[in-house]
């Protein structure tokens, strides 16, 4: 079996391309969507991940806030900050980077953002629709995950897909979209005792368990999608997911790598859901 890789960059530089040339339709208009992030402590890969969602919109002519807090912040001064972007007009999508400090609850914050600027999809109201199928703003990891399959050329009606993980940021959402699809979902998890069973009868598998290598060869039926969520840094400094990428490449068919794989979607699918938020402050469709 000769496994082929999802160029995750590639489509993702795709849908950036769809995205300027609706923003260069829109621009007669006076159209603008506008991004806050929030910032708060001096988290490393948390600044990294800001500044590549600052260029993202520096590319795509958004308009860009980037509020950078010291560590010392307190729950009530970054409510205050939410709630004085809720109100601004000019901004259609809020995201707050999280992880937050110790002395700020990560709930009251999310729950603080108005849906409507919800980019990140972590709202209760935003996964209540997700859960009941109703339209949201859908969080852009898993949305990213399905772009990926979608793209690859993959139908996902009917098929058995297996999600290795159930945390809320991936592992839940992409079992429902993937549900959604009209897929079977089987989710797995640290205490499911016959894993590797159940991922062996995936014709879709997504990998977001957070162990470094955890999933090989003999979990993947032959010529299943193989979709790796998980980023690892080893010891020497390297990036791997959660598949052992060369064991699976001996059976399986489409697969992300990692780098290189789902990573670059993610902060592509929070540029769309900001253009999205924006079109709807705007009345358009």
């Amino acid at each position: 079996m000769t496994a082929t890789i999802i160029n995750g960059k590639q489509i993702a530089e795709d849908i950036r391309e769809g995205i300027r040339q609706e923003m260069e339709q829109l621009k007669t208009t006076g159209f603008q969507p506008g991004l806050a992030v929030v910032l708060v402590g001096e988290d490393p890969a948390s600044q990294v991940y800001v500044r590549h969602k600052e260029k993202a919109c520096h590319d795509l002519g958004y308009y860009s806030e980037v509020h950078r807090l010291p560590s010392t912040t307190s729950q009530e001064e970054l409510l205050a900050m939410v709630d004085q972007l809720n109100k601004q007009e000019n901004i259609n999508g809020i995201l707050v980077q999280l992880p937050l400090p110790k002395q700020i609850e990560e709930k009251a914050i999310i729950n603080a953002i108005a849906p409507e600027k919800d980019v990140d999809g972590f709202h209760p109201i935003s996964v209540g629709n997700l859960v009941i199928g109703d339209d949201s703003l859908l969080p852009c990891t898993p949305a990213g995950v399905i772009e990926l399959i979608k793209r690859a050329g993959v139908e996902i009606s009917g098929k058995h897909a297996v999600v290795i993980g159930r945390s809320n940021i991936v592992g839940k959402p992409v079992s429902l979209l993937l549900q959604r699809e009209n897929a079977t979902v089987t989710m797995c998890h640290s205490r499911t005792s016959n894993m590797k069973e159940l991922a062996k009868q995936a014709d879709i598998l997504v990998v977001a368990i957070g162990k470094a290598n955890f999933v090989d060869a003999s979990y993947i039926k032959p010529g299943a999608v193989v979709i790796d969520v998980g980023v690892n840094r080893l010891e020497n400094g390297k990036l791997a997911g959660d598949v052992d990428f060369e064991s699976a490449t001996q059976v399986c068919g489409p697969i992300t790598p990692v780098p290189g794989g789902v990573g670059p979607m993610t902060i592509t699918m929070l540029m769309q859901n900001t253009l999205v938020a924006a079109k709807r402050a705007h009345g358009l469709k």
